[in-house]
């Protein structure tokens, strides 16, 4: 559709140098401004509108049915598995037709109909995921009775979006199963169907794909800010702990849902971190001690209270039919990978990931051992952390509500914030702007993807929103502001533009001083669709 077309709306860019505190040379930015008009903003009509739902999800293997007669043996998995068996074949065969056909030199990626999408991801040699997605659709009601219009909305779906859920499908299958090849090498295709059906049987009901948006695209990871003595202080307790329980591999840090420590290489924490904030944290929320007076503090001798427990294995340490089992995860390594046990600890707000070996048997003596050394401090460390954020938050004064929300992305460090994002799980996404403005973001991501020079891209909605695209040194900014005087726009970005670097640095990595818009030249005429 021509309103989203950012090509047809491309107004006469703007070269120029362009100096920031990203690159420590001059870089070549390229500025455009669209004016972006959108029927579901714009329209005032009763209708029903239907989201994203995923049809189909299947995994197969070409080279396990070759002949005639053969082709169920290609299926190893099959959502929704109710469907009849010659169907399923049927819609095998075309996904390898369109792979084979279509696509013999690159791999495939998407298939877009009027009425679903399909995606295509081959995560190991001859093994291809496809998951099909129904499209939005619009119905509109008739007069005198007749059936309603269904509207198929296929270009609010993006591919880079819901191309990179089925990435995320396998990334987290191989943290908690190993690779597909894995489960060959152990025990042949059987086991192999074994394990696909019982990861994703409860997996797929946890895709919720009306939710998913800019951020599954990123992957990112938020850290939470602290000043450099309470950090010491976290390393000093993982130096400490990992000291005394010598079978710990690896550690991660979190404080309310935010990394602080890891331990682990950046592509196993990404997943491991998406598992932990949207899967086991939710299970197990408790309520938020943030803002009220310090738990008991284990500053008597031989005063051993504290708020820690396991969120995995023993429930209760004193129950003595207690099971020590801890689920198990791969991690990559220099020569494949290694299988781990996952102990998670928590106190308060804060948690504590402790990573072993699965060849060791995890006992009482252990668990009991771990709880005795790292519950008090644990408690310590979150009842400091929280002092620590109360402070400054006090010191700053009260909130006000921001002139503008932004997305921020390091690919360098996998660093993430999101201003837009009241609240990101996987089954809930509570956005504090429109959808339409959302899609916006996908659209200018979708446009930075094509290009590898740096470029800025500024659009102006129907509805007195300004959004607005940077991309720098491997680091991307999505900007919303709301103005309603078109002829203040270049006046109030640079006003924000001056106050950025103090105020983006406070909250995102520190090595990202953002002056991103310094010397931003914006185009003075658009072209109206």
């Amino acid at each position: 559709s021509p309103h989203r077309d950012f090509t047809s709306l491309t107004t006469a860019g703007t070269r120029h140098a362009n100096q920031t505190v990203f690159g420590a040379t001059e870089i070549q930015t390229k500025v455009t401004l669209m004016l972006m008009i959108s029927p579901r903003m714009a329209s005032g009509m009763q209708e029903k509108q239907y989201t994203p739902s995923l049809l189909n999800f299947f995994i197969y293997n070409p080279t396990f049915g070759p002949r005639e007669g053969e082709e169920e043996k290609k299926i190893l998995f099959y959502h929704p598995s109710e469907v009849e068996k010659n169907e399923k074949i049927r819609n095998v065969g075309l996904c390898e037709a369109i792979v084979q056909t279509f696509c013999p030199t690159k791999p495939a990626k998407s298939l877009h109909t009027q009425k679903n999408r399909q995606f295509f991801f081959e995560p190991e040699d001859n093994f291809w995921i496809v998951m099909v997605v129904r499209n939005p659709m619009i119905e509109k009601p008739n007069k005198d009775g007749k059936p309603p219009t269904i509207e198929y909305q296929e270009e609010e779906i993006l591919d880079t979006v819901y191309g990179a859920v089925v990435r995320e499908c396998y990334s987290m299958y191989k943290l908690f199963n190993g690779t597909f090849g894995r489960a060959m090498e152990a025990g042949g295709v059987e086991l192999l169907i074994q394990k696909l059906e019982k990861f994703f049987y409860r997996y797929l009901q946890t895709l919720h794909l009306q939710s998913c948006d800019l951020l599954d695209v990123f992957g990112g990871i938020s850290f939470f800010p602290l000043d450099k003595m309470t950090y010491l202080k976290i390393q000093s307790f993982v130096n400490r702990v990992e000291e005394s329980l010598s079978l710990i591999k690896y550690t991660a840090f979190l404080y309310n849902d935010q990394l602080i420590w890891s331990g682990l290489e950046q592509d196993d924490m990404r997943i491991l971190y998406k598992y932990l904030t949207t899967s086991l944290f939710p299970r197990h929320s408790e309520p938020e001690l943030a803002g009220r007076d310090s738990p008991l503090r284990p500053e008597v001798a031989g005063n051993l209270l504290h708020y820690g427990r396991f969120l995995t294995g023993p429930t209760n340490l004193k129950d003595p039919e207690a099971k020590f089992r801890f689920p198990k995860i791969f991690v990559s390594t220099e020569d494949g990978y290694e299988e781990l046990h996952l102990i998670v600890y928590k106190a308060m707000s804060a948690a504590a990931c402790f990573m072993i070996s699965a060849s060791v048997e995890l006992t009482r003596d252990f668990c009991e051992q771990l709880d005795g050394l790292v519950g008090p401090q644990l408690t310590l460390l979150a009842s400091d952390i929280c002092e620590q954020f109360t402070v400054n938050r006090r010191i700053s004064g009260p909130e006000k509500e921001p002139q503008f929300k932004f997305i921020y992305f390091n690919h360098m460090n996998l660093a993430e914030k999101s201003t837009i994002h009241m609240r990101k799980t996987a089954s809930v996404c509570l956005t504090s702007v429109h959808p339409d403005l959302m899609k916006i973001l996908g659209d200018i991501n979708c446009d930075f993807a094509r290009v590898d020079e740096d470029e800025e891209i500024i659009v102006k909605a129907m509805t007195d929103y300004w959004v607005v695209g940077k991309k720098s040194d491997q680091r991307e900014l999505y900007v919303i502001l709301n103005q309603k005087n078109a002829n203040l726009i270049e006046r109030r970005l640079r006003g924000f533009v001056r106050r950025s670097s103090t105020t983006f640095s406070s909250w995102i990595d520190g090595d990202d001083r953002l002056g991103l818009f310094h010397h931003t030249k914006i185009c003075q005429c658009c072209r109206v669709s």
